[in-house]
């Protein structure tokens, strides 16, 4: 009887000591899992060299798009008046051939429409009337002011990309040549071109008594 009650306390202690050790596993094994594992970080760089910034690499553009001779952008506008006036649509303006650095403006004046200007094409020197919204070929006129031109001019390049600025013209001023045109003539004495003998031959003769 005394041994039957031994081997049971023994077996409700070995029980006892089970549980507290599988509680305490469980417990080990919760606080494993709920610390933060450490980051690893990779950033590929020595921790102990001097910290540079990233190089920035700058993309190359396209070249700049060339513009042909004048020769050859007349034909062009040439090619397209015709081709116009086969379709029956309105006909580029000769102006469209010219570069901006090609004209030279030479007047301007208020007409009906509003402002005009004339300019001058200093390769062929043929002068021509233009209006706001003048498409020339690498720009187009803006506006006309008293004393100057306003254009917005475009460049091209090769990979398709269009550069717009502004770009003003003053009016052309007046060298010597031009104010001695425009200065007005003197008129010409009566006596101018005479001899003096001939001026004395024209002296009336007083009459005799």
């Amino acid at each position: 009887m005394m041994q039957t009650k031994i081997h049971q306390y023994g077996f409700a202690i070995a029980l006892t000591i089970a549980g507290v050790a599988c509680g305490a596993m469980q417990t080990a094994n919760g606080q494993a899992k709920s610390e933060p594992q450490p980051r690893s970080v990779q950033s590929g760089r020595d921790p102990f060299k001097k910290y540079e910034p990233p190089r920035l690499i700058m993309k190359k553009g396209g070249a700049l798009v060339g513009v042909p001779s004048i020769q050859v952008r007349i034909e062009q506008y040439k090619a397209q008046k015709l081709s116009a006036m086969n379709a029956r649509v309105a006909a580029p303006k000769p102006t469209t051939a010219f570069l901006l650095s090609e004209i030279q403006v030479v007047g301007i004046s208020r007409t009906p429409r509003g402002y005009a200007a004339i300019v001058e094409a200093k390769p062929i020197k043929l002068a021509y009337v233009i209006y706001p919204g003048e498409r020339f070929y690498d720009g187009q006129l803006v506006a006309i002011e008293d004393s100057r031109l306003v254009f917005r001019k475009e460049t091209v390049y090769s990979d398709g990309k269009r550069d717009r600025s502004v770009e003003m013209k003053s009016l052309r001023q007046p060298n010597a040549v031009d104010a001695l045109s425009a200065a007005p003539a003197k008129p010409a004495a009566p006596d101018a071109g005479l001899s003096e003998q001939e001026k004395k031959s024209e002296k009336p003769i007083p009459e005799k008594p």
